[in-house]
Parts: C-alpha cells; sequence; structure tokens
C-alpha cells in the first residue's frame, strides 16, 4: 500500500514537474494560474455529473439509482439538481473562456497543458448519466432493431420492439414511431453492442460513451495536425474545437454520435492530404510489383489518400454531411495536378467510386443496405429556432395569424427550407471551385461549407454547431471568427440546453437560472484575484515569448491557401 501511495504521489509530482519545467511556454505564475484555471473547470464538471443524477436523461426503468439512498438523493430534489448541473456548465464555459487567455496569445500553454485539461475535464462526464437528451436511448432501440434481423430504416422502436421494451420507454414519444435516420456503420456498431450488452440498459450506455470517448480521441489526434498544415498554432486549434464546452456537453456528455463522424472524417481528412502533398502525378502501373523499399515508397502517397477517402466515407455511414469532405479533398488532389478539366475530372472520378464502394461494402456487410437513403428527413418533423429558414417560417406563420391570414406556417416552413437547401448547394459548389482553382484551402473550404450547411440546415440542434467549430478552428484565425465562435459557444451552451428542461416547469428552470447566477456571482467574487479574470498574472522569470507559426503555403501555389491573422 505505501508503494502504490509513493508511486501515485511521484505520479503527481511529475504532472507538476512537467508544467513547470524550464523551457515551458508560460512562466511560474502563468502555470499557476493555469491549473487554477483547469481546477475550476473541472469542478463545474463534477458538478455536472452529480446534478446529472436528478436533471440528466436517466432511463425510465433500469436506472441504477434508484433505490440507493445516496445516489437517488438528487432525483428528489429535482431543483436543486438542474441548479448544480447549470452551474456547473456555467463553471466550465467561463473556465474555458479564461484558459484562453493561455491559449490565443504570444505566450501560450504547452501541448500536454491543454491536453491534461481535456482529460480532466471529460472524466467525470464519462460515468455521468446521459445528458442534454435522450438520442442515446434511441441509438439503443434502433441498434436493438438491426440486432433481431429487421430493417431499421422501415421500423420504429414502437413497433418493432413493443411498446413495453426496455428501450423503447425510454425513447421520447415522438420518435417512437420514426426509423433510424443514421447511417448502417454507426447501427451496425450499435447492433454489436447490443449482442454484448443485451437488454442491459447502463451497459449499453457506457458502451455508447466508449464509442463516443474513440471519436473523440480522433477529434484531438487530428486537430493539431491539421491546424500546422494550415499555419495555425496546435493550441490554439485544440483550445477552439476539442476543448470548446459545446464537445463536453453534447458529446461526451450527452452521447452523441457526431463524436464519431467528425472524428473519422478529420482523420480521413488529415489522411488524405498527406497523400494530396506527395502526388504530384498520377502513379503509373509498374512494370512488375515493387519489391524493394525505395519502389514501395512511391505507393506511400496513393496509399494515404486511399486511406483518407475511406475514412471519410466512412464517418458518412455515421452522418451523410461528413461526406463533403471528400469533394474537398478530390479538389485539393486536381488543384495539385494543375487544375485542368481532365484533372478535375480524374480526382472526383476517381475518389467518388472509392466511396460509393466503401458504402456499398458497408451497407452489405451490415445488411442494411441504402435504406438510410430514404429516411434522412425523419427529424424535419422538429422546427428548431436555431435553424434560421425554419426561424423566418415559424415568424411568418405568426404574422399571418396576427393578421388574420390563417396559420400557414406549414406551406412557408416548405419554401423556406427548400431555400435553404439551394443557398447550401451554391455556396457549396462555390467554395468547391476556390479549392479547385487554388484560392482557398481545402481544410477551410470544408469547415466553411459545413457551418452554411449548419446554418441553412432545416433542423439545428446545439452540438450540430462543431460540424463548422471543429474544422475552422484548424484554420481560420481572423479575430472576426474566433470572437464569433466564442460568443456562439457561451451563449449556446450556457442558454441553449436546459438540462432535459422537458422533465421541468418553468418555475423551477427560473428558480435553478437565479440560484446559478448567485453562485456564480460569489465564486467571481471569491475567485477575483486567484483567476485570470482580467489577465495573466505579471510575468517573473522573464520567460521566452511563443512567436507565432508562420501560414502554410497551398500545395503548389504559394500563399495561395493562408488565411490572415
Amino acid at each position: 500500500m505505501a508503494a502504490r501511495r509513493q508511486s501515485f504521489s511521484s505520479a503527481v509530482a511529475r504532472w507538476h514537474a512537467d508544467e513547470t519545467a524550464v523551457g515551458s511556454p508560460l512562466n511560474a505564475a502563468e502555470v499557476a494560474s493555469m491549473r487554477r484555471t483547469r481546477v475550476f473547470g473541472a469542478t463545474g464538471t463534477v458538478l455536472m455529473a452529480i446534478g446529472a443524477l436528478g436533471a440528466g436523461a436517466r432511463p425510465v426503468i433500469q436506472d441504477p439509482t434508484f433505490g440507493v439512498r445516496l445516489l437517488n438523493l438528487p432525483s428528489r430534489i429535482a431543483t436543486v439538481s438542474l441548479t448544480m448541473t447549470t452551474t456547473g456548465a456555467v463553471m466550465m464555459a467561463l473556465a474555458w473562456l479564461m484558459l484562453g487567455r493561455f491559449a490565443l496569445g504570444r505566450r501560450r500553454m504547452s501541448r500536454s497543458q491543454i491536453d491534461r485539461t481535456v482529460i480532466l475535464w471529460a472524466l467525470p462526464l464519462l460515468i455521468a448519466p446521459p445528458m442534454y437528451s435522450k438520442d442515446v436511448y434511441s441509438y439503443l432501440a434502433q441498434s436493438q432493431i438491426a440486432k433481431m434481423g429487421l430493417d431499421p430504416y422501415q421500423v420504429g422502436p414502437a413497433p418493432g420492439l413493443g411498446l413495453d421494451h426496455v428501450f423503447t420507454l425510454s425513447v421520447p414519444s415522438m420518435w417512437r414511431e420514426t426509423p433510424a435516420p443514421y447511417g448502417p456503420l454507426f447501427l451496425w456498431l450499435g447492433s454489436g453492442i447490443s449482442t454484448i450488452t443485451g437488454d442491459n440498459i447502463v451497459a449499453a450506455v457506457l458502451c455508447h460513451r466508449l464509442v463516443v470517448l474513440f471519436g473523440v480521441g480522433l477529434i484531438v489526434w487530428a486537430t493539431p495536425r491539421l491546424a500546422r498544415r494550415c499555419g495555425v498554432a496546435e493550441v490554439s486549434a485544440l483550445w477552439l474545437g476539442p476543448c470548446n464546452p459545446l464537445l463536453f456537453m453534447h458529446l461526451v456528455a450527452g452521447i452523441h454520435n457526431e463524436a464519431l463522424m467528425l472524428g473519422l472524417m478529420l482523420a480521413g481528412t488529415e489522411f488524405a492530404l498527406r497523400g494530396v502533398e506527395a502526388t504530384d502525378r498520377l502513379i503509373p502501373r509498374p512494370p512488375h510489383w515493387p519489391r524493394t523499399r525505395a519502389d514501395a515508397s512511391q505507393w506511400l502517397p496513393l496509399v494515404m489518400l486511399v486511406t483518407g477517402t475511406v475514412l471519410i466515407a466512412m464517418s458518412s455511414q455515421v452522418k451523410l454531411p461528413s461526406l463533403l469532405a471528400v469533394g474537398f479533398v478530390a479538389m485539393a488532389l486536381a488543384c495539385r495536378w494543375g487544375g485542368t478539366v481532365k484533372a478535375f475530372l480524374v480526382a472526383s472520378v476517381s475518389l467518388s467510386a472509392i466511396s460509393v464502394a466503401v458504402m456499398a461494402l458497408v451497407g452489405w456487410a451490415s445488411g442494411l443496405g441504402f435504406g438510410w437513403i430514404f429516411t434522412l428527413g425523419t427529424a424535419n418533423v422538429v422546427r428548431s429556432w436555431m435553424s434560421p429558414p425554419t426561424l423566418v417560417a415559424l415568424g411568418t406563420g405568426q404574422v399571418g395569424i396576427l393578421l388574420g391570414l390563417g396559420d400557414h406556417t406549414t406551406s412557408v416552413l416548405g419554401l423556406t427550407r427548400a431555400m435553404g437547401v439551394m443557398i447550401i448547394a451554391v455556396l457549396v459548389t462555390w467554395l468547391l471551385l476556390a479549392v479547385l482553382r487554388g484560392r482557398l484551402h481545402p481544410v477551410g473550404g470544408l469547415g466553411v461549407a459545413l457551418g452554411a450547411t449548419v446554418l441553412f440546415f432545416p433542423v439545428v440542434q446545439p452540438w450540430y454547431l462543431l460540424w463548422a467549430i471543429v474544422p475552422l478552428a484548424t484554420w481560420a484565425t481572423r479575430p472576426g471568427f474566433r470572437g464569433t465562435t466564442i460568443t456562439l459557444s457561451l451563449i449556446v451552451a450556457i442558454f441553449g440546453p436546459t438540462a432535459n428542461g422537458d422533465r421541468f416547469t418553468l418555475v423551477q428552470i427560473l428558480d435553478a437560472t437565479l440560484a446559478s447566477v448567485l453562485i456564480v456571482a460569489i465564486l467571481f467574487a471569491v475567485t477575483y484575484s486567484r483567476l485570470p479574470w482580467r489577465g495573466l498574472p505579471e510575468s517573473d522569470n522573464g520567460a521566452a515569448e511563443s512567436a507565432p507559426e508562420a501560414p502554410v503555403a497551398a500545395p503548389g501555389k504559394p500563399d495561395a491557401y493562408a488565411e490572415s491573422s
């Protein structure tokens, strides 16, 4: 036991020594301030995890906290639990904002310091009940349907499993009759989880969270590499993307499959662009299979390109929007080959063929085929205020009612959503051509295209913002973009979700909000002199400042892809 304690103490000592080592980008005072900020955010995620025991999206039956005195207490004081969850979310968001002082300036924290921050903030949420959404229970039901050999793209949880099934009971009522809108790769993974866990809802939820953790790991792996490719500081990209409070709240705590989609898409984009950078022309077929290492090396760019395309195609079999990455990789490849019509056709057809082959293989191997194509509009029944086309239609409908013209919201909704889709198509086409001509970096084009998709999508959920935020964090450095992203992230993280608000009355939500404001105000007063609310602490050792990284030039066209800082 003594040896274990000594080993733990040694590990903690090494942890702190790494952050205060000579040559660290931050001085001792800044490291101490950064640590306190990190602990402040971790305290917030711990409060979120505890509050989720009463305010989270717990299952209707098989609730592991039911009957356990201590764990069941938060469910009996729902308003207090909601207050804890809201307060924790605000604390984490404010800690993230303060952490930006160590990530966006000339003196930045090290890569290991921000990696440890991500791990520390995520750990409490890994064992917490699902939060802010019950989508994970739909995942379980649809995966169980696939496991039983039924078609989840034809039947919903209620007709497929029955209303009294353990998974169906926890699915929101509006989704019990609807088929699955997700790709076959995700449901294939889910059916494998169902095979392992059976009807144990807690074990199945934890396994889905492991899938999310794998996706987040891919995001953290790919983000700094794509940032280096675009000439952006790794720490700045990691702070704005993977360390964003929306990722912790909705991907880790909410268990959304966007984590797997984004992870595969970003990793695939990184691999594919590695191949593009090393591929100057079509590789001719050699007269014999290469045997020496030198001969085999000529195949490496092609292998990287194909591997990246396969990963992107696999990500589209979780959710379709990530398939846009294939188009921008193809345009980057065509630009590398000279930007001619022939290069455009060869690159587009080749990568499209690989993507279609991957989709066909996944559909055949999973036994689910291409039925997902016909259920992509399932979520359109939701009238999301975060979607501008939907918001315009709802506002127009209300104006018509006030003027005595009748309620024409549904008709206007069809028109505005169709216009939104047309705008997306035009903008994506323009961005693809900009990449083909070497005027735009493919990563930047992908991020802007996904941003436009989210902006004009018929339905927008808070976690959809990560589709654009994460790739754009690796490319865009303009203060206007970063300021807008920070503002949106804070607003959506603090005011967007209400911790499964359909289970709470308006009075409970107002009480929890007022209590959270009071608690955060007290914490602000107590920590005002210890946390970097006003700015970074004064330098005490003259540590060298971190120089900004130079932008990376476009393949074949110097400075064509650079994003001005």
